[in-house]
């Protein structure tokens, strides 16, 4: 390998929201997540919604403008 172009490998400091904390390696001292084996939804088996940015709520939102606008086109005539 080329000397003094590679980043220096150290062990990490991994901390989740959830409050779990963890070492590995990596090029980075401390990282920091969101979302972690302990807290994920697929690995706990609970269904829980993980909201990034208001995404669910703007699913929400546009779920429900769908519904009400359905009984209003059923109750209209075709036209042709």
């Amino acid at each position: 390998m080329k000397k003094a172009i590679h980043p220096e490998y150290v062990e990490a400091n991994v901390h989740c929201a959830c409050g779990n904390t963890f070492t590995t390696r990596s090029t980075k001292a401390v990282i920091r997540l969101d979302i972690c084996s302990r807290c994920h939804p697929f690995f706990t088996g609970e269904q829980r919604l993980v909201d990034t940015g208001g995404r669910v709520e703007r699913f929400m939102r546009r779920l429900n403008r769908t519904t009400q606008a359905a009984p209003e086109a059923e109750g209209a005539t075709p036209t042709g």
